[in-house]
């Protein structure tokens, strides 16, 4: 195989894994699990091949649909020079969207200032992604410009929702959307309306589309013999979980109430076993005592609201006359006929007088009175003693005790009379006054102080003549006073009662950073008083909010500290440091911290955040990123790159190392690092071929054809020898130079006729070609002695590999 054949096929073989490389590392996912988003990082793009890569590897080109999307793509995406494509271009004059097929809304579009522009033929739409101006806006462009691409990858399937609902995409996520009358993640559950009962004396005939109950479940309804439907005959349940009507009744069949009917001197017993007077109620009708019935004694309500017979009626049954008694008097009351059933007779006698018997009579079931007629007899009062330290003196008329007589009191020395002195008997029996009561004299009653109580000894009764009192006070109060009063023989107390009043506390004052809110309903800081602390904002009671003045004139508990709120603990930033003051505590309210990055780290945030009132921290601690390098994407030619990270990909601290493959030697130093600027500290090396020496053929019997894939004499030359007709080769035909710079042979020669043959078998050619000959051989010898001199017949004007700085590697 010739040295070009050789070459094209490396380079074949060499593109063909930069295609599977730039596939394999040309897109980098922002989210996991639902709709995702894609971007290229490899060779920038025309708007439709980016669409076709995105529609390729994902779902499509990204459609941004609003703000919130619009910010997520702004943090995910990396700056790139030429931005990004996106999926939004214009047809037919309108901006559309890739993904709905529909124009954009204006309202959602996010055209930077002065866009869209009106120069022809920029018809797609790129986004600027962390831009200095105009960041995360929109442009339009000429779709053949070269920019990134921004896809996406749907999460809605097939299976995600069921067929009652609409895939919805969301950041990060998909919903169902459900039609109206289901519900569920997946939208499978239809709506459930609230279960009725079996109507009573009726019957239902259900379908149920979705099951019992459900969306679209259809009743229809019929009554029972004697009954009528009320309301709708058929319900249905509807996507709002409601039924369209409310549950109908079955409404039995109603006879006329016969409680308003005129039916005296009976009774009417009747059963319902639906409903008061309705269908197959029943009654019966009896007389009352002293009654004969006339009519049917039973009626039936039948099935269509008429009673089988009317109501009956009665008659009264009738009693003797009667007349009033001696010294008495008679009152009858005949509700029907004088003296028949029903009839009563009052008697009553004359004032002194009380009946003997019954004091009514009354005509019974059979014709016949209760009772004999009663008799007038004389009153006679209950008998009289004499009251406690009194005299009793008694005047009859007519009998001890008895109507008219006349009684009189009188009470001992040293007690008052309360009552009236003189009684008479009345003609009810009663007397006219009650005996009275001869008591001790009596002194002004007395009521227990407030938050205290008396005790008092009542030998005569309560608040009288040689009653004795003690007052107490309740617990937290002192009595102010003599605590014993007594009542003397002047109706007098000898001291008044004395008051309690409260203990007093000790004075409180508010805590710092907080304030005191008392009640006191005895008196500031008194037994009673109950104080309640309080904190300004920011700050938490370190301690009980309430306390108490108590019946031992302490406080219940301490007033309790205002502490600043805690925030929680901070850490310094990985190859960080935070510096923090705090005004009130560590990590309180108020709290500030500051931080900062060693050398070779940038701050990835905001430097400062602050402990707020609410006990939270009004930001993160931001990161410390390491600071980047330029990316180093390639191998060297003819070498390989090995690239360890201390922190993240070609970044502060990351090392490379180079070497080359067999046959090249490196230029430059095998190692190169990324310092805390973001800089390497040195360019990229490069391989360079192995050289071997130059060789010429100093012979004119001898050729040389030589070819050279990597530079004149390097690694990998070929030359090839041959002699003229008549010359032998002596030595190798084919010289390669190795990887070593090494020739794998030394250089051959021709062997052939002598000087003087060939003078003879030219001697006949003539005396000028005899001259040429001689001086051609002349100019022979003179060259070989110059080669002797130099000891050598291959010259090369190449570096020997001892005068060279790296033999092995250069770039």
């Amino acid at each position: 195989m010739s040295g070009d054949v050789r070459q094209n096929s490396h380079c074949n073989a060499l593109i063909a894994t930069l295609i599977v490389f730039a596939v394999d590392l040309s897109s980098r996912k922002g989210g996991v699990q639902a709709w995702t988003y894609n971007y290229s990082t490899g060779p920038n793009q025309n708007w439709y091949e980016a669409r076709k890569w995105c529609q390729k590897f994902f779902t499509d080109m990204v459609a941004i649909q609003n703000q919130e999307e619009t910010n997520f793509l702004n943090d995910l995406l990396p700056f790139n020079q030429k931005y990004y494509w996106i999926g939004v271009h214009r047809v037919a004059g309108l901006w559309t969207s890739v993904n709905t097929s529909q124009s954009v809304p204006e309202e959602a579009q996010n055209w930077a200032s002065a866009e869209p522009d009106t120069i022809p033929r920029q018809d797609c739409v790129e986004i600027y992604i962390k831009r200095a101006r105009d960041t995360a806006k929109w442009n339009n462009e000429n779709c053949n410009k070269l920019k990134g691409a921004v896809c996406y990858t749907a999460s809605c399937k097939h299976e995600s929702c069921s067929a009652h609902a609409d895939c919805v995409e969301s950041i990060g996520s998909h919903i169902c959307k459900c039609h109206p009358g289901f519900r569920g993640l997946r939208c499978e559950e239809a709506i459930t309306c609230k279960p009725f009962p079996h109507p009573d004396q009726g019957s239902l005939r259900c379908s149920n589309p979705y099951g019992s109950n459900h969306l679209n479940s259809s009743c229809h309804f019929l009554c029972e013999v004697g009954f009528r439907l009320i309301g709708a005959p058929q319900l249905i349940c509807q996507a709002n979980g409601l039924w369209n009507h409310p549950v109908p009744l079955c409404q039995v069949a109603q006879c006329p109430n016969l409680k308003y009917t005129n039916f005296s001197a009976s009774s009417m017993n009747c059963s319902h076993p639906i409903a008061a007077f309705s269908y197959n109620s029943t009654c019966e009708f009896s007389c009352d005592e002293g009654y004969e019935l006339i009519g049917q004694n039973q009626i039936i309500c039948d099935r269509t609201g008429q009673w089988t017979a009317t109501v009956p009626v009665c008659t009264v049954r009738k009693c003797s006359p009667v007349f009033p008694p001696v010294m008495g008097h008679m009152t009858c009351v005949d509700p029907v006929e004088p003296f028949s059933y029903g009839s009563w007779c009052n008697f009553t006698c004359k004032e002194g007088y009380y009946l003997t018997g019954d004091k009514v009579l009354s005509c019974l079931t059979l014709g016949q009175w209760s009772k004999p007629t009663p008799t007038c007899t004389v009153v006679q009062c209950n008998s009289l003693q004499a009251p406690p330290h009194a005299y009793l003196q008694c005047h009859d008329p007519i009998n001890k005790h008895s109507y008219t007589s006349i009684c009189t009191v009188q009470c001992e020395e040293g007690f008052d009379l309360i009552g009236t002195n003189v009684t008479k008997c009345s003609s009810q029996g009663n007397w006219s006054h009650a005996l009275p009561v001869c008591l001790a004299k009596k002194c002004t009653p007395i009521s227990s102080p407030s938050h205290g109580s008396i005790s008092c000894s009542d030998p005569n009764g309560s608040f009288s003549f040689a009653s004795v009192c003690t007052s107490t006070c309740d617990e937290g109060f002192l009595l102010n006073g003599t605590s014993s009063t007594e009542c003397t023989s002047m109706g007098m107390w000898t001291t008044d009662i004395p008051p309690c009043l409260a203990k007093k506390c000790p004075t409180l004052n508010s805590p710092a950073h907080g304030a005191i809110i008392c009640s006191d309903p005895h008196g500031e800081f008194s037994f009673g008083s109950r104080c309640t602390t309080t904190c300004d904002e920011g700050f938490i009671l370190n301690g009980t909010a309430v306390t108490e003045c108590t019946a031992m004139s302490n406080w219940s508990t301490d007033i309790p500290h205002c502490l600043g709120k805690k925030c929680p603990t901070l850490n310094s930033p990985s190859h960080g440091s935070l510096v923090c003051s705090n005004p009130h505590r560590e990590y309180s309210f108020a709290s500030v911290c500051t931080s900062t990055c060693a050398e070779g780290f940038v701050l990835n945030g905001t430097a400062i955040t602050e402990c707020t009132s609410m006990g939270m921290w009004n930001r993160a601690v931001p990161h410390c990123l390491a600071r980047q390098c330029p990316l180093l994407a390639k191998s060297p030619q003819h070498g390989r790159m090995n690239c360890s990270h201390l922190n993240s990909p070609f970044s502060y601290g990351s090392q490379c190392d180079f070497k080359c493959n067999k046959g090249f030697w490196l230029k430059g130093r095998s190692s190169m690092m990324c310092n805390t600027s973001g800089h390497w500290n040195q360019d990229p090396p490069t391989c360079r071929p192995v050289q071997c020496k130059a060789i010429r053929a100093f012979s004119s019997d001898l050729s040389m054809n030589c070819s050279h894939p990597l530079g004149n004499f390097s690694f990998s030359s070929e030359c090839v020898f041959s002699c003229k007709d008549g010359f032998t080769l002596n030595g190798t035909a084919v010289m390669l130079c190795s990887a070593t710079g090494i020739w794998n042979d030394s250089l051959p020669s021709c062997t052939g006729m002598s000087i003087g043959t060939a003078m003879l078998l030219y001697t006949g050619a003539g005396a000028g070609i005899a001259v040429v000959i001689l001086l051609l051989i002349g100019l022979t010898v003179l060259i070989m002695k110059q080669f002797k001199k130099t000891g050598n017949m291959i010259t090369s004007d190449v570096p020997t590999w001892g005068e060279r700085e790296n033999p092995a590697f250069e770039f």
